[in-house]
């Protein structure tokens, strides 16, 4: 068996990066996020509101198409409060947290 040999280097110090000031990038990405699926499940639903009044109006939509984009704007719109409730709950319990 090979003996152990120890390590003849020193260690340098671990260097943390300089962290951002609070709200400066994390916070306009995570913004931005949020926005952007914000704007998707609206779209979502204007999708399926269109298709509604298309397939209502008589204008050629056919009825599997209405009830899909209806569906996609009803589960796109549920997975966004469910996204929001957890987002909510992690707030908080940060706020919570001792310090």
């Amino acid at each position: 068996m090979a003996p152990i040999i120890p390590i003849q280097a020193p260690i340098a110090p671990v260097q943390t990066p300089a962290s951002p000031a609070v709200g400066t990038s994390g916070g306009t990405a995570f913004q931005s996020a949020f926005t952007d699926a914000i704007q998707q499940v609206e779209s979502f639903g204007q999708n399926a509101k269109a298709s509604i009044n298309n397939f209502l109006s008589g204008e050629g939509e056919e009825l599997h198409d209405v009830a899909i984009k209806t569906q996609e704007a009803e589960v796109s719109f549920d997975l966004f409060l469910q996204v929001r409730n957890k987002i909510v709950s992690a707030y908080q319990e940060v706020m919570r947290m001792q310090v």
